[in-house]
């Protein structure tokens, strides 16, 4: 069967990157990009969201969005598993992520994550995390939104690992809501694990590996989002955006 799902779903990856991605890459260029829908949001914003879900579904994947994302500015945060997630949530929401600074090397996700608004930090470096909070803030005050997870990098998928709370300062000082997401692979999280980087596992290796996984559903849940004011702190906004998300992943 995993022959047979390569053999289906590597035409259609080639007719995403081939055809589809230019055609989404002039939608995102001005000046069509800067165009206003009637629904709301720019053009180049609704053209990353039909990609990335293509690209979803490319995969077999079916993207399902539980709860409303607030609108306007505000720190998205979720759990972080796969580098599946900038695609899962940018299929619902665009938004500037803070990835690692490996990612702009990686094959096709790099060089989209760059025109996808991403902020790239150098793990480990305070003068980069300075420079993000800098660029995450100067955002948050212009009314975009942001992408964040909290937990620094990506894991198992057995559980969800503590959130760093520097990450939320420029939320603080931006006065914006901190909107805590879900991400659950399979019905009710069950394929966290399989979707998770394998033990050494490159990220082509991992790419090639989900290219060939049985088909399932993958929920992005917008939770109740914090407002301003509502928590004393950025530590304390950390620890109720995970007490939130753990909350959402529990079968």
């Amino acid at each position: 069967m995993r022959v047979l799902r390569y053999a289906v779903r590597i035409p259609f990856l080639l007719w995403h990157l081939l055809v589809h991605l230019p055609l989404t890459l002039l939608l995102m260029a001005p000046p069509l990009g800067n165009l206003r829908l009637a629904g709301g949001g720019r053009l180049h914003q609704r053209a990353v969201r039909l990609w990335s879900g293509g690209l979803m579904r490319v995969f077999g994947i079916r993207t399902r969005r539980i709860g409303h994302p607030v609108p306007g500015a505000v720190m998205f945060v979720a759990n972080h598993v796969s580098w599946l997630d900038i695609v899962a949530l940018h299929s619902q929401r665009m938004m500037g992520f803070v990835a690692k600074r490996e990612i702009a090397g990686w094959p096709l996700v790099g060089w989209l994550a760059a025109r996808g608004e991403t902020i790239f930090h150098q793990r480990g470096s305070q003068e980069s995390l300075g420079g993000v909070l800098h660029e995450m803030l100067a955002r948050l005050r212009d009314g975009r939104a942001v992408g964040v997870f909290p937990e620094g990098r990506t894991r198992d998928g057995r559980e969800v690992g503590p959130f760093h709370a520097r990450i939320f300062l420029a939320a603080v000082e931006a006065g914006v809501p901190v909107q805590p997401v879900a991400l659950r692979y399979g019905e009710h999280g069950s394929a966290q694990t399989v979707v998770a980087f394998a033990p050494g596992e490159s990220f082509f290796g991992n790419f090639l590996r989900l290219l060939g996984e049985p088909a399932r559903p993958a929920d992005v849940v917008f939770l109740e989002p914090i407002a301003p004011g509502d928590t004393e702190g950025r530590r304390r906004i950390a620890e109720t955006a995970r007490e939130r998300i753990v909350a959402a992943m529990a079968p």
